[in-house]
């Protein structure tokens, strides 16, 4: 085994495999092409002399070895980065904590902790990005990012199979709302009762698969119809204050709702359930990473508390 010759462009090239979870994803974050990712994977997997990687129809998954090569080349690169920091002559001293968010979190929540913490904690910078639920839990695994925000539905799964399970402290769990313009007839009553539900026109997530479903009530007994796709909850929201259709939102989210946009529950069904999540390895946390847990805790009971006395909601 010998490490020696492997280009930090390999250790890059090898974390975000690790993250992206195919080559093709990883190819396209670097923008490399997907054989020049192959070439870095086989190189630094001839370096260790053993497979990093189990490639799988869908994806790739970290062997044993691969979890050992992909944590202690973050520390490197992280190491590199900082470096890189202080000699541009910014501040060496600050505390990183690198987190990811689901995409309705940076709506309210994630501002809200981050002014906070500027506040209470200015030697923490906190580097965040935006991810699906899989692209953070593997992120997490690969260890280049400290804590996740996730969403989860019933029946409450663990956000994956890997072991050891991951940490994870439910922030708030409140009922799925619905977003429905002012001017529409369900805007009239302070709910709106599943039955009524039927016939309506939505405004859902990405074009193909399951994501494509979220923004429809869960459970309707007939095929939705989709009339517009947006991955952006604010896009969708701002489609629904024109009129457009209707689409899904937790609860959290009533507070950025613009004009036009009545946020009401929904009786009559089974309750939709969701929870926030802060997820993390099972580790004992380096004091910056739990200042910033703490923030992003105390953020998401003021969403709460917001989003119940909303006049919205």
């Amino acid at each position: 085994m010998d490490f020696t010759g492997v280009s930090l462009t390999a250790l890059r090239v090898f974390r975000a495999v690790a993250e992206q979870g195919t080559f093709t994803a990883a190819a396209a974050s670097l923008g490399y092409t997907q054989s020049a990712v192959s070439r870095q994977i086989a190189a630094i997997e001839r370096a260790a002399g053993t497979q990093l990687l189990e490639r799988r129809r869908d994806g790739v998954r970290l062997t044993p070895a691969g979890r050992v090569v992909v944590r202690r080349a973050t520390i490197v690169l992280d190491e590199i980065d900082t470096t890189a920091r202080e000699l541009s002559g910014l501040p060496g001293q600050a505390a990183t904590v690198r987190l990811g968010w689901f995409p309705s979190a940076g709506a309210s929540l994630l501002p809200t902790a981050l002014t906070t913490l500027r506040r209470t904690d200015p030697a923490i910078e906190v580097v965040s990005r935006e991810g699906s639920t899989p692209a953070l839990v593997r992120a997490l695994r690969a260890g280049s990012l400290d804590l996740a925000l996730l969403a989860s539905a019933p029946p409450f799964r663990p956000p994956d199979a890997e072991s050891p399970p991951l940490a994870l402290q439910t922030l708030t769990e409140r009922a799925l709302r619905l977003a429905v313009p002012a001017t529409h007839p369900l805007a009239r009553n302070d709910y709106v009762d599943v039955a009524d539900l039927r016939g309506q026109r939505w405004i859902a997530g990405s074009s193909s698969g399951e994501d494509r479903l979220m923004g429809v009530w869960p459970g309707l007994d007939e095929r939705p119809e989709i009339v517009h796709t947006a991955r952006d909850w604010l896009a969708k929201l701002h489609l629904v204050a024109a009129g457009c259709g209707l689409t899904t939102v937790p609860a959290a989210l009533a507070p950025a709702a613009p004009p036009g946009v009545r946020i009401l529950p929904v009786r009559g069904g089974p309750q939709e359930q969701r929870r926030l999540l802060l997820a993390r390895l099972p580790r004992a946390l380096a004091e910056p990473v739990s200042r910033v847990a703490a923030a992003l805790h105390a953020a998401a009971l003021d969403a709460d508390a917001t989003a119940q006395l909303s006049p919205r909601s």
